[in-house]
């Protein structure tokens, strides 16, 4: 049992949950609920979080001495020695390989998008994550990846709003990470487990924590203007950046998936928006 525990913590399944990002775009175009259309989007859902798993498996085949001097990653099974590297290496290929010879039967451009996805997520873990702002790019692009796969699949196309929103959106969050991850490290701990740390100044991850957390509050209610429904889900969405940053700020994770497990009200917050667009659209 060990073992088969060990092997899921690898796998990082609560991860997943930033797959649905495939079903936005029919979501919001008013489509999911027509026939077929979950069962379309469940393989594509499974070949990228067959993806995204193996993405972590490499990164923590990488990470193994960095995560050694991380308060909470030394306890992951490659650092802690409950997994074997054999495993996880044979689990890596694995996984990419069938995510990619699926892909090949869903379509060519959804199996475009989950080689991009898995070429910027092996070099964000061999080299570009010590690269300041390079880095928070590469994780903004992995929900990209997941939102254009997603109009792919559904033959669907995302809008410039919605497009700039989730990128932004992405942004926000992958420098509320960082933000959450100097904060706890410390100088002499991102020294030791996450270099790149060390090259962001004194306030800069501030900066672009609240710059983009403004302008995401902005491309989205651009984006609702058009979905005239929609602009009363604003307010949640300025609830939820704020209790986001006040969550930052306060020390805690910033882990986008953490914060929206564990926190009740940026778990409420998102219930609650697609509660109100899910009724806009399809309750009418």
């Amino acid at each position: 049992m060990k073992r088969v525990a060990a092997i899921l913590q690898l796998l990082r399944p609560h991860q997943w949950l930033k797959n649905l990002m495939l079903f936005f775009p029919p979501f919001l175009g008013g489509t999911l609920l027509t026939q077929g259309m979950v069962v379309k989007g469940t393989i594509p859902f499974i070949l990228f979080s067959l993806a995204s798993s193996a993405g972590y498996l490499v990164n923590d085949l990488l990470d193994r001495e960095a995560d050694s001097n991380h308060p909470r990653k030394s306890s992951r099974p490659l650092v802690s020695g409950t997994a074997s590297v054999k495993t996880a290496q044979i689990l890596s290929v694995s996984l990419t390989a069938c995510a990619v010879i699926s892909a090949v039967f869903v379509g060519t451009t959804f199996t475009l998008l989950v080689l991009a996805y898995l070429t910027v997520s092996f070099a964000y873990s061999c080299c570009l994550k010590n690269i300041p702002v390079v880095d928070l790019f590469c994780i903004a692009t992995g929900f990209l990846f997941r939102l254009m796969a997603g109009g792919a699949v559904f033959n669907i196309r995302v809008s410039e709003w919605l497009f700039l929103s989730v990128l932004l959106l992405s942004l926000f969050l992958s420098a509320g990470k960082r933000l959450s991850e100097k904060q706890t490290l410390g100088d002499t701990g991102a020294a030791s487990h996450r270099k790149v740390l060390t090259h962001y100044p004194d306030g800069f991850l501030d900066g672009v924590l609240f710059m983009t957390g403004s302008a995401v509050l902005v491309t989205y209610t651009m984006y609702t203007l058009s979905h005239n429904f929609l602009l009363y889900t604003v307010p949640l969405c300025c609830f939820g950046l704020l209790r986001y940053i006040l969550r930052v700020k306060s020390g805690l994770s910033g882990d986008p998936t953490e914060s929206l497990l564990r926190d009740p009200w940026l778990l409420v917050v998102g219930a609650g928006w697609g509660l109100m667009v899910g009724w806009g659209i399809y309750g009418g």
